[in-house]
């Protein structure tokens, strides 16, 4: 009971010590302070908005089901490319033409094959304009792989206005209200390109990282999309959904050998197309942020860093301010335990407090992230442990050395001490 006593005292005599050389040494304080909690700043921030990303791309994912997966011309890759067919031979791949994919459609196993495309334009209603929104193309059963649900009144498009390549349009509420304001957009005119089109429904996106946010965006049959707008078919994306019965990579070969053999090639051949399943995305998704937790690192490196050559510059003032000191606690029987104990608990407490810092200010950035991006950021606790713990491991590990210089004053040497 003595002995926890003991290290209680201790304890809070340590943090009183090390705010009174907060207040006594504010400028050197400050700097130790202000390096901690960049370092834990940055962690909570970049943290929260990784985490709220993962999130949404999992929300994604989700919607179009796990077993879904894609046709595309052009594969995801890293690789080394400079523009030409000699560095990236997949620049030769075809494009997926409707014959190719009406082969697919009849395929047994797939319960949906459907195409996508994206694109931009101008809108316009009487005297509002919106220059540059997103436009995206869908064939009719564009609602099995995840169609937002339509407001009442509307609807989406069907399959004969596809086939037709009728001038329809679905809007987002975000497009809604900046062209319409509050009238109701349902069956009014609005031009694309100058282009008109009719507005036959309304849908409330959940603005997410990968669908761009809340920004305005209209929904057309992808046939409209190639003919009125005039947009070539080479950036036509195919979407596969296998039967609920049939596994992924089971439909991946079905569709592999479909389309090898519709463009008649040989076993010796590469494929001249991309099958991208979501582990695949999950994959290229996972390098890019890597590049953002590496740069995470690094800056907290150095703001803590910053903040552990102050912890060794002020508890060296402390220990020659205080030699007369220690020599006394040492003579009334502090052991050389005792006194590294309480200087590393001073260390800790001055990265104790950037930490607290660093984490108030990296919430309240994350709650601006949610409040004002589609990305919605929160602190994961994991987060908040690491913050933590770094600051108290900067603490330590650069409060050793002066702690230590303190725990083996001679205390004779430290009586006579001026």
């Amino acid at each position: 009971m003595n002995r926890l006593s003991a290290r209680l005292y201790n304890l809070t005599e340590g943090v009183r010590i090390a705010l009174e050389a907060i207040v006594g040494n504010k400028v050197r304080a400050g700097l130790t302070i202000l390096g901690v909690a960049i370092g834990v700043f940055v962690v909570v921030v970049i943290s929260a908005a990784i985490h709220g990303i993962n999130q949404s791309v999992a929300k994604d994912f989700e919607s179009t089901g796990p077993t879904t997966f894609f046709v595309s011309r052009y594969p995801i890759t890293f690789e080394a490319c400079d523009g030409t067919e000699d560095t990236c031979a997949w620049l030769r791949n075809p494009s997926v033409s409707w014959e190719e994919i009406e082969t697919l459609q009849r395929l047994p196993n797939a319960a949906a094959v459907g195409v996508q495309m994206r694109w931009s334009g101008a809108f316009k209603y009487r005297d509002k304009a919106l220059a540059g929104a997103g436009i995206e193309a869908y064939t009719a059963n564009w609602s099995i792989f995840g169609a937002p649900d339509i407001l009442p009144g509307g609807r989406i498009f069907t399959e004969q206005e596809t086939r037709s390549s009728a001038r329809v349009v679905v809007v987002n509420t975000t497009m809604a209200e900046r062209l319409f304001g509050d009238s109701d957009p349902l069956a009014k005119v609005v031009t694309i390109n100058g282009i008109p089109f009719t507005v036959i429904g309304v849908y409330k996106e959940t603005g997410s990282f990968l669908s761009g946010g809340d920004r305005p965006k209209g929904v057309m049959p992808v046939t409209t999309l190639q003919r009125a707008l005039n947009v070539s078919r080479g950036d036509m994306g195919v979407v596969v959904k296998p039967r609920a019965d049939v596994p992924r990579d089971v439909m991946v070969d079905e569709v592999t050998a479909a389309l090898r053999g519709a463009r008649g090639l040989r076993p010796s051949d590469a494929s001249t197309f991309a099958i991208i399943t979501q582990d695949k995305l999950m994959e290229t998704y996972d390098r890019i942020f890597g590049m953002f937790f590496l740069v995470m690192i690094v800056l907290s490196a150095v703001g803590l860093i910053v903040g552990g050559v102050g912890v060794v510059a002020i508890m060296m003032i402390s220990v020659t301010e205080r030699t007369r000191e220690i020599g006394v606690r040492k003579a009334l029987g502090a052991t050389r335990a005792t006194i590294l104990f309480q200087f590393l608990i001073e260390a800790v407490t001055l990265t104790g407090i950037g930490a607290v810092i660093g984490l108030f200010g990296g919430w309240l950035v994350a709650l601006l992230i949610r409040s004002s991006t589609s990305i919605a950021a929160s602190v994961p606790p994991l987060a908040v442990v690491s913050a933590l713990l770094a600051s108290a491991v900067t603490g330590v590990l650069f409060g050793m050395i002066p702690a230590a210089r303190a725990s083996r004053l001679d205390p004779v040497e430290a009586l006579r001490h001026e």
